[in-house]
């Protein structure tokens, strides 16, 4: 099988693409303007797991016609960014965003993180507090709310506890996820969103599109690497470490969103994150699941514009 050029992201439309160096790592970015806009306050998106920058296509215009810089990104490992071997732990993730912002020509950015991408966020504004003026999170908990979710709440494990453990088996996990064309990632989607979206055309492409990504070489096994490190840095001391530095309560604003329908991160985990974050306000959205933004983008821009403009 040939797996598709990691080029086959870049879509001809109202984009920009365009190429960043941070934390020693290039990172494919992408925004609606020509011209890059520092004047204008960066808002930062961040994908969860199996998708890439095509997750914020609705996000993008509308933040844009706001008056934000809005700039979307491949995570590392995904896409078109690079796909080292290593760098997938809890310190390079935050700082390959703290060095993105920098290099896009901000001294701070409001983040806005689906799922994994919101991990990446909660560690970044920890991590690195001054780069993060408010951070918006979809589908996204704390990482400690969701660990002790995991072990604690029977209904959150049994949601979430058994795909990250299937995560953890090498070169198995990779196979599952390129199979059939990438059938898992679409299963996955499909499972997790609500009873409206995966009716529509936009579900159609948006799993079409994601399903060719996770083919591209090398990107199966970095999506499943967040995974593993999470997972097995419980077991050293690296992870202890970690969680010690998480364990400091944000006083910057964070809007918490999840979809009413979302039966992969349930209410109680999410507004959890509270204990980690002094100005906390958890919204749902109605008639979504796990992928709000893309669900009903109208109402999750129009909450996003409302939170940035405060």
């Amino acid at each position: 099988m040939v797996s598709p050029d990691p080029s086959t992201v870049r879509f001809a439309g109202p984009w920009r693409h365009h190429d960043v160096r941070a934390n020693g790592v290039r990172l494919h970015a992408v925004e609606c303007a020509d011209q890059p806009r520092t004047d204008r306050p960066l808002v930062l998106l961040m994908h969860g797991f199996g998708e890439f920058w095509w997750s914020w296509r609705h996000q993008l215009p509308a933040l844009t016609a706001a008056g934000y810089r809005a700039v979307a990104v491949d995570l590392r490992g995904y896409g078109d960014s690079d796909k080292p071997p290593r760098g997938y732990d809890g310190w390079t993730l935050a700082g390959d965003t703290d060095g993105l912002i920098r290099a896009l020509g901000h001294a701070d950015a409001t983040i806005v993180g689906h799922a994994d991408g919101g991990l990446v966020g909660w560690a970044t504004a920890t991590l690195h507090p001054r780069s993060v003026r408010s951070m918006v999170v979809i589908a996204s908990p704390h990482p400690q709310a969701l660990k002790d979710a995991s072990l604690r709440d029977p209904a959150q494990r049994k949601a979430f506890l058994a795909g990250f453990l299937r995560a953890q088996i090498p070169r198995t996990a990779e196979r599952d996820l390129i199979r059939d064309d990438g059938a898992m990632i679409e299963e996955m989607m499909r499972k997790n969103a609500g009873l409206r979206w995966p009716t529509t055309d936009d579900f159609a492409d948006t799993a079409a599109r994601n399903r060719s990504a996770i083919q591209i070489a090398g990107v199966a096994h970095s999506s499943l690497e967040y995974r593993r490190w999470a997972f097995r840095s419980q077991f050293r001391p690296d992870g202890s470490r970690f969680l010690e530095l998480m364990d400091k309560r944000l006083q910057i604003p964070v809007l918490a969103v999840r979809g009413e329908l979302d039966t992969y991160i349930r209410r109680p985990t999410l507004a959890a994150s509270a204990k980690w974050a002094a100005h906390l306000d958890l919204t749902e959205i109605a008639d979504s699941g796990h992928y709000a933004h893309q669900e009903s983008p109208d109402e999750v821009n129009r909450r996003l514009i409302e939170f940035a403009g405060r």
